[in-house]
């Protein structure tokens, strides 16, 4: 759980601190995103590892069936993890379309996973998301809004989506959960 928290702090920190201190993040010029990356990765790397050697110890049991709500909550937040990259039409209707594709995700896996560490990690995640977009906003009032691009590059979204989904499939059966079975437990 060491891991998991120090890996929850420095993803904090390397998102966060371009906000909090911006006069040392300004002082480091193109070096600054690069520190950022290091940090952020560093952090990934350490909540992978404190999630998989940590101890299961359950909290609540979640209700039968919320795998498929989760599967599809899942297609949604891979969707809009896109969306602010693609120039298509859904990029015009959120403002923050990454961060609400990751509360998404940490959300529907809280649906679905009611052991600590789970909780722990996914809630640090959504939390992080609805702060990252209050910090924005009050750093950005004014959204302006993207130019509409052509309804086909969210249909290509779409089949990327598909595709990244089928990739995330995997990668959950390689490390012993099945995805499509209902439920986690």
């Amino acid at each position: 759980m060491t891991w998991l928290i120090i890996g929850i702090s420095l993803w904090y920190a390397g998102h966060f601190w371009k906000r909090i201190l911006p006069g040392a993040h300004a002082g480091l010029g193109a070096k600054a995103k690069g520190i950022s990356a290091a940090v952020i990765g560093i952090g990934l790397i350490l909540m992978i590892i404190g999630v998989r050697g940590a101890e299961f110890i359950p909290l609540y049991t979640p209700l039968p069936g919320m795998g498929h709500l989760v599967n599809l909550l899942m297609l949604v937040s891979v969707f809009l993890f896109g969306a602010g990259e693609a120039s298509g039409v859904a990029k015009t209707k959120l403002r923050h379309p990454m961060l609400t594709g990751m509360f998404i995700w940490a959300g529907s896996h809280l649906l679905v996973n009611g052991d600590v560490v789970t909780v722990v990690l996914f809630t640090s995640m959504a939390i992080w998301a609805v702060l990252e977009m209050i910090i924005i906003n009050r750093a950005e009032p004014t959204w302006q809004r993207p130019e509409r691009g052509p309804f086909t590059k969210d249909l290509k979204l779409v089949l990327v989506t598909v595709m990244l989904y089928a990739i995330i499939s995997f990668v959950h059966f390689w490390l012993g959960y099945h995805p499509f079975l209902g439920t986690y437990g």
